[in-house]
């Protein structure tokens, strides 16, 4: 919030009256012209639970500004200061996410605790790994005690079941003392389907049209101004009040905005001036549908600005590459060209036709002028595992999913190609566990509602309806945890290691960090199902089909790095095992 407004200042242009309910008094508000209210009497100072009521009702409602709730998103809000933490990341500067790995984490179901604390207790995990950044999924306050985090109704308030803003705060601080930075996901598409009272105080959204989730956020009607601000202090405030080192924008391509500069253009200005002042880098990551690089080409050319975006097509080659699924979005990916095409040209669909879509989708990337590192690609996430009926990874223990070799030809094409990658909690050790949909809702009517619409959701994708899992079912949360008892045994010790080594790799060959998308080419058998990617003096192959395949790779000297079933380097040919992958070339400097 501007410097110029007092702490229990509210934005409510709607309502004819507004009194404050803080402690134990109700303290009447004055409205301005601006439609801003503040106290028309004294306040009390320090620690303190407050609401608004608005006209004539007697139920206080939260702070559309919230810092903190601790009973929930339907519950008063509560001060927090956040310059009373004694920060000791003073020398921290920053990571930059060109040729950093980004990792992915859900609080709820990332440590056995299921809290901000229990998170900072595996950081030392992720040194270990080679990590540099660690991308959090929306920890907003959300309705119920379990969930996802993309239904927040509270944008800067932080969930109290993680432990609310102050252990936030601790979590970033210890994030930064061992060498990682901290990504915070952010929803500013929609809000959820409880504890919305945000339009009982303002214009915060349309009165027309829907997207996916709900209600289009107003970015251009009016009283947009004010819900434009509102979107902006929060995302800085994350950046600067709990020393955030980037945002990952949910879902950009519902955000209609006709203004004259688009939010996120908007953002994006925003953000640099705070980089500039802070003099460490800040990062936005944009989660887009649209195919569209002029997310992230820069302003003076004529793009919005924004730092990176999500590559699904990555995705969804690898995927199909690795499993021979074709339902659905998947269907268009059945050529092992396509995942060829989408590391020379950074998209599959730049102007083609999506069979899903009915329509010709995306736009050609500038491959001249884009670095690969824009593009931020996995094999899987959190929407690409929990977004399936049963929420099960490749590396689920059921017939049917992929072998030891397999998994670990995902981590080669992911961290060795030549996009940013991200990797999802547990993917490192093939975790049997699965990530599956869940909710708490408190109220019955909505979580049979959510249900519902999970199965619906399927139908395009041809899955079967009785193995989608209860998002309300507590099971369904619990099943979704990590089992840290798995890392180093067995089979996912053995994946363990393969990640370990193909990160340590990455920071020691130039060519695996080297931006450029002149300088990789990529054949393809498609009857043999033979993949091979070159960067600089580097081979990447993979021997996607059933029986034994060679590669010719000449002047390649040293076999860098093979899946568990060895493949075999021998007179400059490469011979791979069915399912096997490996990297060539001369061997890192010391």
């Amino acid at each position: 919030m501007s410097g110029t407004r007092g702490r229990f200042d509210v934005w409510a242009p709607r309502p004819s009256r507004v009194r404050l309910s803080v402690g134990d008094e109700v303290v009447p508000m004055t409205r301005g012209a601006d439609g801003w209210w503040t106290p028309a009497g004294p306040v009390p100072e320090g620690e303190v639970d407050y609401g608004y009521l608005l006209d004539d009702s007697d139920e206080p409602r939260p702070d559309p500004r919230s810092r903190r709730q601790p009973d929930g998103v339907h519950g008063r809000s509560r001060t927090f200061d956040p310059g009373a933490f004694r920060w000791t990341d003073q020398s921290w500067t920053g990571r930059q996410l060109g040729g950093s790995v980004v990792y992915e984490l859900h609080v709820g179901t990332f440590s056995p605790e299921g809290t901000l604390y229990g998170a900072v207790s595996r950081l030392e995990h992720l040194v270990d790994l080679g990590v540099d950044v660690v991308e959090l999924m929306p920890v907003n306050a959300f309705n119920g005690v379990h969930g996802w985090g993309y239904d927040g109704v509270l944008w800067s308030a932080v969930h109290e079941a993680y432990g609310g803003p102050a252990a936030y705060q601790r979590f970033v601080d210890a994030a930064h003392a061992v060498g990682l930075a901290v990504v915070q996901d952010v929803v500013h598409n929609h809000l959820g389907p409880s504890g919305n009272y945000l339009p009982e105080f303002g214009p915060y959204l349309k009165t027309e049209g829907a997207n996916t989730w709900g209600s289009l956020v107003n970015l251009d009607g009016q009283g947009s101004a004010e819900v434009r601000r509102f979107i902006l202090d929060s995302a800085l405030m994350w950046l600067r009040d709990f020393h955030v080192d980037g945002l990952r924008l949910d879902a950009v391509h519902a955000l209609e905005d006709s203004s004259p500069m688009h939010l996120l253009e908007e953002l994006a200005v925003e953000v640099a001036a705070l980089s500039a002042h802070q003099r460490r880098p800040l990062t936005l990551i944009a989660e887009s549908d649209l195919n569209d690089a002029r997310l992230v080409t820069p302003r003076e050319g004529g793009g919005h600005g924004l730092d990176a975006q999500w590559s699904d097509d990555f995705h969804h080659a690898v995927h199909v590459a690795l499993t021979g699924e074709t339902e659905g979005y998947y269907a268009d990916f059945a050529p092992l060209s396509s995942l060829a095409k989408v590391c020379e040209r950074g998209f599959f669909h730049d102007g083609t036709w999506s069979s899903f879509r009915d329509r010709p989708h995306g736009r050609p990337v500038d491959t001249e002028a884009m670095p690969t590192w824009r593009l931020v690609v996995c094999n899987q996430n959190h929407d690409q595992v929990g977004n399936r009926a049963r929420g099960d990874r490749l590396s689920d223990p059921s017939p049917g999913h992929l072998d030891t070799d397999q998994l670990v030809c995902a981590a080669l094409l992911t961290i060795a190609g030549p996009f940013t990658p991200m990797l999802f909690q547990g993917e490192e050790w093939g975790a049997s566990t699965p990530f599956q949909f869940f909710t708490s809702h408190p109220e019955p009517e909505l979580g049979r509602a959510t249900a519902e619409g999970r199965l619906k959701e399927f139908e395009r994708m041809g899955w079967v309806p009785a193995v989608v899992p209860d998002p309300q079912d507590p099971a369904t949360f619990e099943r979704s945890k990590l089992d840290w008892s798995e890392p180093e045994s067995g089979d996912h010790a053995v994946v363990l290691a393969a990640y370990r080594e193909l990160l340590a790799l990455r920071r020691s060959l130039p060519a695996l960090t080297d931006p450029s998308f002149g300088a990789l080419t990529c054949t393809v058998d498609e009857d043999a199902r033979l993949f091979v990617l070159r960067r600089d003096d580097v081979v990447l192959a993979v021997n996607f089909g059933d029986r034994p395949a060679s590669v010719p790779v000449e002047g390649a000297t040293d076999l860098l790095f093979g899946t568990p079933t060895r493949p075999r380097l021998t007179d400059g040919v490469l011979e791979l095992p069915p399912h096997g992958g490996a990297l060539v070339g001369p061997a890192p400097v010391a």
